[in-house]
């Protein structure tokens, strides 16, 4: 989404960098480029008017750190603007465990509601809460029935009443709640295709009388300046608490990000990043700015590998390498971890001084599934033991995969490599035996370090006794 101005900011950071100081002059001449982009970036003009100023007042002036350029300095200074401008902080979800916590969801048809309430769901199910979807959408044709599919997958039971008032199935999904243990009841509500007076009643009253812990506004961050205007409409009519904001991982310029928490000062608590159920985020403004900058996303690259691998398994495998005893099984399995975690594209983007250069790069994300293909073919002995595949072998897992035998030949070819690779770190004249000489002179160092310590104490000890006579 931020790629077109992550590298519009990257163009004049270079100019900036080789300045021997920060001056009033260069700042200034950075300084229309950044408002011209911010606004390219369909950024709401008041807020590019208040952050154009923040950074020149922070920037002009400012001495030089030791071992920083002003290029540095500047990228410090616009992304500390960034983080401001989005919130400064992340947003918890919290929630209370003595009652039954609800949940109201508005925004404009089209904005990701319904799959947003399924996300959500999902993310409290995780959380060790328990969910209940309440359909509460009863004039979008097959709204209750996408509802229904959609918890279905994230696991979560859906309330509805079919086409009855959304006031009188509050009430009764209320009751069924607090009867059956729910804890979160997530309301899902007609989506408006504009600003109209009469549903805009409806809210109110059935906020009136959910009287929700959250109203969470669901904007869409393709919309721009649009999502930030319903943003304003919804507020000052029914009255919001969060917002979320879905495709992110869409190709829009990015304003709506950078401007509903400036213009509404409501936080962002969520960020939808894709269609998979999976795909919602805690909001966090640092990480965002980061990744505008091309700076990558460390802390969330980690989280995902945490949820994605099991630590367990990790160290197994970990031992399996010692050994030698790596098999396609476990190539398989590494292999169904790192798709857990997403796109290779979006996880390479997230490593620092990656961000910029993925972007043009071409990732076959079915590759992956033509190598699952090749050795899910295998037979479970085959899997364990690459060797015993003969030529005939190969071609019958070939036509079982739908692949090539080339296709077969060129896996088996990088895997015999891969471990041989790990053979060479491992073994004998590899890593392992290369370290041990530095382990055994690091040993020789720290005794020689004890023994003169004591001769150290020693000699001490004796001057202080000759003082004393």
């Amino acid at each position: 989404m931020f790629d077109t101005l992550g590298e519009r900011f990257e163009r004049i950071f270079k100019r900036l960098r080789g300045e021997a100081t920060i001056t009033e002059s260069n700042i200034r001449d950075a300084m229309k480029e950044v408002r011209l982009a911010l606004l390219e970036a369909d950024v709401n003009f008041k807020v590019v008017k208040d952050f154009t100023h923040n950074v020149t007042e922070r920037a002009v002036g400012k001495e030089v750190l030791t071992s920083i350029t002003p290029g540095q300095q500047f990228v410090k200074i616009v992304h500390d603007a960034l983080v401001e401008m989005m919130g400064g902080q992340a947003q918890d979800f919290e929630l209370h465990q003595s009652k039954v916590n609800r949940v109201m969801l508005l925004g404009l048809q089209g904005s990701g509601k319904t799959t947003f309430a399924g996300k959500l769901g999902r993310f409290c199910l995780k959380k060790g809460w328990k969910p209940l979807l309440v359909a509460c959408d009863v004039y979008r044709p097959a709204a209750v029935h996408q509802l229904k599919v959609i918890g279905e997958q994230a696991g979560v039971p859906v309330f509805e009443k079919g086409q009855a008032k959304p006031l009188d199935i509050a009430r009764e999904a209320m009751d069924f709640a607090e009867h059956e243990g729910y804890n979160v009841a997530i309301l899902d509500t007609a989506g408006r295709l504009h600003i109209n007076e009469v549903l805009m009643d409806e809210l109110v009253a059935l906020k009136g009388f959910l009287k929700p812990d959250y109203t969470f506004l669901v904007a869409d961050a393709m919309t721009g300046q649009d999502a930030v205007k319903s943003a304003s409409a919804f507020d000052s009519q029914v009255g919001i608490d969060a917002v979320c904001l879905t495709k992110l991982d869409g190709d829009a310029r990015g304003g709506a990000a950078l401007s509903i928490r400036s213009v509404t000062g409501k936080p962002i608590i969520f960020s939808s990043i894709g269609e998979k159920l999976t795909d919602l985020e805690i909001f966090h403004p640092d990480r965002m700015a980061s990744r505008i900058l091309g700076m990558g996303d460390v802390v969330t690259l980690v989280e995902k590998a945490q949820e994605a691998f099991d630590e367990k398994k990790a160290q197994e495998m970990q031992k399996k390498l010692l050994r030698q005893t790596f098999t396609f099984q476990d190539f398989l399995d590494q292999m169904r971890q790192v798709k857990k975690m997403g796109s290779l594209k979006d996880l390479m983007s997230m490593i620092p001084g990656l961000g910029r250069q993925v972007k043009d790069m071409d990732f076959d994300e079915k590759e992956f599934g033509r190598l699952e293909a090749i050795i899910l073919s295998m037979t479970p002995d085959e899997r364990v033991h690459p060797e015993i595949l003969t030529g005939g072998r190969r071609q019958r897992i070939a036509k079982g995969s739908g692949t090539t035998l080339q296709d077969v030949n060129a896996l088996v070819r990088q895997f015999d490599e891969a471990k041989k690779m790990m053979q060479r770190m491992m073994g004998a004249s590899g890593l392992v035996s290369r370290l041990n000489p530095f382990k055994k002179k690091r040993k020789e160092e720290a005794k020689a370090d004890h023994k003169f310590e004591k001769a150290q104490k020693k000699h001490q000890l004796k001057v202080k006794k000759k003082k004393k006579r």
